[in-house]
């Protein structure tokens, strides 16, 4: 397995869409950076949030998730509450070739403010917005620029193509618009 560089991610995206709006360098006078790195591309999030609630004590199921345990918000800045949670997701819509892997690390100028971003793996030949997951480790309350870079991702080339793919199985979050709570 091989790990690809700037210039595969460049032409995956030019040709074939696989990120859609492609920014071609690192942008980051002022902002978070975001764009085209040596080894990844750092996506940004977009202003929509969910932050977590506990305003009407619903129970957190994965298996009977209720939307009740959101806020919504559509803002510049989101403001994470101390020792809370916010969904919400990428500028980019992805498109993963099918054999292609896609892991996902967080930016360190969040890291190092005590906020964790979590995405799950885009298995190949997934397609959507990535929903990502903003946890404040922090007794403080934390913000999250809009627009801005979040996360980092990594494209590793498999020795072949998968038997199934994740189109082949009809995976529950293909085509993902928008922020996508759980489903089961």
């Amino acid at each position: 397995m091989s790990i690809m560089p700037d210039s595969w991610i460049r032409q995956m995206s030019q040709d074939n869409g696989m990120i859609e709006p492609f920014v071609d360098e690192q942008m980051r006078d002022g902002v978070i950076s975001y764009g085209l790195s040596s080894y990844g591309y750092d996506a940004r999030v977009s202003p929509e949030f969910k932050v977590f609630t506990n305003v009407d004590s619903v129970t957190v199921d994965p298996k009977d998730f209720n939307a009740a345990s959101f806020v919504d918000r559509n803002a510049d800045v989101c403001i994470i509450p101390p020792n809370s949670f916010v969904l919400a997701r990428t500028v980019e819509y992805f498109r993963i070739p099918r054999d292609i892997l896609v892991i996902c690390l967080g930016k360190s100028t969040y890291a190092r403010c005590g906020i964790i971003v979590n995405v799950t793996p885009l298995e190949p030949e997934w397609e959507g917005h990535v929903t990502l997951e903003f946890s404040n480790t922090t007794p403080l309350p934390a913000r999250i620029y809009a627009n801005e870079g979040a996360c980092q991702f990594l494209f590793l080339k498999g020795e072949g193509p998968p038997e199934v793919s994740y189109a082949d199985k009809k995976g529950k979050y293909m085509h993902q618009q928008g922020i996508t709570i759980p489903k089961l």
